[in-house]
């Protein structure tokens, strides 16, 4: 049932307009954890990337199992800086290990390693991401490629709100 739900979100994402940070909305019920990682969605768009951190350590304090959470925060650290490097690789790592089917983090990990000068190992995620996101395989063969992301920054491969 989880990797449906998933889907339908995939699914939501690619036929959605590519606007920000984030992943179509999905009908829950909203518990706090949901709350509170839609909120850090907002304010990541807002590019507000301290308060949405904030936001997306309340979330996985609340459920530690959110790879969507993992996978987000570790891109508002991300953008934080190089400082911030090592603990959003953690991060992605940790979305990866929640939800191996889940596209984004591999995307994001990819841009992180290459950040990081690991463009070798940016290329492992984009043979995974050929599998999962063609989309978005093509945006990390981009920044592999040209060794940055692209401007102006479109929020290729971040989880969105989940409604």
């Amino acid at each position: 049932m989880r990797h449906l739900l998933i889907a339908v979100v995939l699914v939501l994402m690619a036929i959605g307009p590519l606007y920000g940070a984030g992943s179509s909305s999905i009908t829950t019920s909203q518990g706090k954890d949901v709350r509170l990682y839609n909120e850090g969605v907002r304010l990541m768009l807002d590019k507000d990337f301290n308060a949405a951190e904030r936001k997306f350590r309340q979330a996985l304090s609340a459920r530690e199992s959110f790879a969507q959470g993992h996978n987000n925060l570790a891109y508002v650290l991300r953008k934080q800086g190089p400082s911030r490097f090592d603990e959003a690789l953690e991060h992605y790592n940790r979305a990866i290990r929640l939800d191996g089917d889940l596209a984004q983090p591999y995307m994001y990990r990819g841009v992180l390693l290459v950040q990081m000068g690991r463009p070798e190992m940016a290329g492992k995620d984009l043979e995974t991401l050929k599998d999962l996101d063609a989309s978005l395989a093509n945006e990390l063969a981009w920044v592999i490629e040209n060794g940055r992301e692209k401007e102006p920054e479109r929020f290729f491969g971040v989880s969105r709100t989940l409604d």
